[in-house]
């Protein structure tokens, strides 16, 4: 599944994909809030806005639940006594078969703010079955951990000399798109035309709206490779030599231990070639490698 995009800024709205931002429960219309960083360093990331449905006081006590059930009927109205009888409050969450008429996995965000420590609710449960009680009969067992939502805002994890520059009031988000001028006026001053990479991080329900520094240089290479180890070695190896910088990296396989494609946007900003002579030289690299390799797209992005 991908879970990003490269976007043109329009004026200072960025509009983002419904599928993405109807993952971590933004709706359009709705409010976001959001808290922009800067990055110092020779990187291509300048500014990154987290965006989030949830206020940033609100993180701590922010927690994943998953509730693996027996796949038959009030199976799910049991997890939900279960969760507000403790006084757990079910935020984004999604339920799915795992396995047909035998198991259903509802995975949450939840609420402690009222229910204690996570650690509270696991040992109830397991005292509950241990004793056969009826309320959680059509429960097979509960999965509780922090959502640690806090580490994307600490600056120590990147070795990019991250710093939270603002944490700004709700705002609207109108037609699909985020208004950088509502909050950000003053710092995301000359956007407009530039690249936007937002990337979706369904562990944290977050997104995250990157904003590329001037020089960066995006193209997109889609490969046919041979589907066995060290196949996508070979590719980024040559494209580490070249000092091209990897945005990100995707890949599928097309016919198994036969072929896959890799989707590969990279930065091509430093590299020992101009964008027009890699394209030229990329080909000719390919033919070298062992076994049948092929260039079959690149396309700039910016």
């Amino acid at each position: 599944m991908k879970i990003w995009e490269f976007v043109k800024v329009d004026g200072s709205k960025v509009r983002i994909d419904s599928r993405l931002y109807e993952s971590i429960g933004l709706v359009d219309g709705g409010y976001v809030y959001s808290t922009l960083f800067g990055y110092k360093g020779d990187g291509a990331k300048e500014f990154e806005l987290i965006l989030s449905a949830f206020p940033q006081e609100n993180y701590r006590t922010l927690t994943h639940v998953t509730i693996y059930m027996r796949d038959v009927p009030g199976a799910t109205a049991q997890a939900a006594r279960f969760l507000g009888s403790r006084s757990v409050n079910i935020l984004n969450s999604i339920s799915l078969n795992a396995i047909s008429d035998t198991m259903i996995i509802w995975k949450m965000l939840v609420d402690l703010s009222f229910a204690g420590e996570a650690d509270i609710i696991s040992e109830s449960f397991r005292t509950l079955k241990d004793s056969d009680d009826a309320s959680v009969s059509k429960l097979d067992h509960i999965e509780v951990k922090p959502a640690d939502i806090g580490r994307v805002f600490r600056s120590n994890i990147t070795g990019n000399e991250k710093s939270q520059l603002r944490c700004s009031a709700p705002i609207t988000m109108d037609g699909g798109a985020f208004d950088t001028s509502v909050e950000y006026s003053d710092i995301l001053k000359d956007i407009d035309g530039s690249t936007a990479m937002i990337i979706l991080d369904p562990e944290s329900w977050m997104l995250s709206m990157t904003f590329l520094r001037k020089g960066t240089e995006l193209v997109r290479m889609m490969f046919s490779i041979p589907d066995c180890p060290g196949s996508i070695q070979q590719v980024v190896d040559h494209l580490a030599e070249e000092n091209v910088n990897l945005i990100s990296v995707f890949s599928k396989v097309k016919i198994c231990y036969q072929t896959m494609t890799l989707d590969i946007t990279a930065d091509l900003g430093a590299c020992r070639h101009s964008v027009d002579e890699m394209k030229r030289e990329l080909p000719k690299a390919l033919e070298r490698m062992n076994g049948i390799f092929e260039l079959i797209e690149y396309k700039k992005l910016n």
